[in-house]
């Protein structure tokens, strides 16, 4: 078997508490999937068994779920940002979630608004859509260095699209000042003083991935995953969706190990020192859905509360977890993985091939019992990017 070391930094989480909190729970999680199986086109998004590759890794079971193909958007962000925007105008227009369809809505609105966000690609062109169905504004602002593909998507949804000359939270920062200004309605991932309750829907939102995921997992009949690694950006999915399970499973039940690039690992540093830090500069990784250097506050309760572990790897991880997904062992199925969605399993394959395996599979509590769950949450929404990785041996991994 080939040997190589990749970075990877594992830190157990000292604050674990196993806390659960109401705002991220399965009755949250299923009233947003009864809002998203409304709109036209929903179906859940596949979770597929890797059986082979589990049996070469050494574990029972890999599942992945695989988020690329949410409504032709090629990521799962919409399930958030459509969720927050919905619950927004029932808020202003007085109208039951329960009983939402963007159709109805639309005749309720009697003044177009515009939704302004940040993004680093699927976030915004989630919001974008959303827009679009209702028949509103969209401004989206992008951080620097951001992919023209994914500034293209975005514009063929009709929204404006602005690249700024910052990194991604300082670019928050000016959507904030443009949107005060301007009178928009902001919807952020990310939370901060009295700017809570759209972030909260838009967690909200992402769970009814974790929500088809536990469906499928029973269908599949498995009682539970042992493990469950899910990316974090800024924290919000991670939060979102480990809140449901640990809901769903109980936190001490369910090993949740929460991963980031090193150059952006916020929620990593914040996890070993056990309140929020924060990280600067340009953040350059090629995980650009992860390119975020300050914790949601909200996803960071949860993550501080429950989560089991903490990663940051370096980029060439996420590299190889795209090449091991879009290069099936045997029978497995293909999944196309963009750089920020194949992180977790990227994780995986790192291990399984570093000169320290046995030990690393220990610290991660992996072994032939265990069912691990990783969310694939955006194909190649870089298809550039994604070729000269799969393809031309971008970010190699080394031998």
């Amino acid at each position: 078997m080939s040997v190589f070391s990749l970075k990877i930094e594992i830190a157990n989480n000292h604050f674990f508490t196993g806390e659960t909190s109401p705002l991220f729970s399965q009755q949250q999680a299923q009233q947003a999937r009864a809002f998203h199986k409304k709109i036209t086109g929903y179906q859940p998004t596949p979770l597929y068994a890797l059986d082979e590759l589990a049996g070469l890794f050494g574990v029972k079971k890999i599942l992945v779920k695989d988020e690329s193909q949410r409504f032709g958007l090629n990521a799962f962000k919409m399930l958030g940002g459509a969720y927050a925007i919905a619950q927004l105008l029932c808020e202003k227009y007085q109208l039951n979630i329960n009983e939402f369809t963007f159709e109805t809505l639309k005749t309720s609105i009697s003044q177009k608004m515009t939704f302004a966000t940040t993004t680093d690609g699927n976030h915004g062109r989630g919001v974008a859509w959303a827009a679009k169905q209702l028949g509103q504004n969209a401004v989206i602002y992008m951080p620097k260095g951001s992919a023209r593909e994914r500034v293209d998507a975005i514009l063929n949804l009709g929204a404006e699209c602005i690249v700024t000359d910052m990194n991604y939270d300082d670019t928050v920062r000016l959507t904030m000042k443009n949107a005060q200004q301007n009178g928009w309605e902001v919807v952020q991932d990310t939370a901060w003083e009295g700017y809570t309750k759209i972030p909260t829907w838009i967690m909200q939102g992402y769970a009814t991935l974790a929500d088809e995921a536990v469906e499928q997992i029973s269908s599949m009949g498995i009682t539970r995953p042992t493990h469950v690694f899910l990316q974090a950006g800024v924290g919000a999915m991670a939060g979102g969706v480990l809140g449901y399970l640990v809901d769903t499973y109980g936190a001490n039940n369910l090993r949740s190990v929460i991963v980031e690039p090193e150059l952006a690992d916020c929620v990593y540093r914040s996890g070993v020192k056990g309140e929020i830090v924060n990280v600067g500069g340009d953040m350059a990784t090629i995980m650009a859905g992860l390119a975020c250097g300050e914790p949601n506050p909200l996803g960071w309760k949860v993550l501080r509360d429950c989560a089991t572990q903490f990663i940051s790897c370096q980029d060439t991880v996420a590299a190889l977890g795209m090449r091991v997904l879009g290069n099936p062992l045997g029978k497995d199925p293909r999944v196309v993985s963009g750089e920020s969605g194949a992180v977790g399993l990227g994780v995986l394959a790192a291990v399984h091939y570093h000169p320290q395996r046995e030990v690393l599979m220990q610290q991660l509590g992996l072994d032939k019992h265990s069912v691990v769950l990783v969310i694939s949450t955006e194909g190649d929404t870089d298809v550039k990017n994604y070729r000269e990785i799969v393809w031309q041996g971008k970010y190699p991994a080394g031998f």
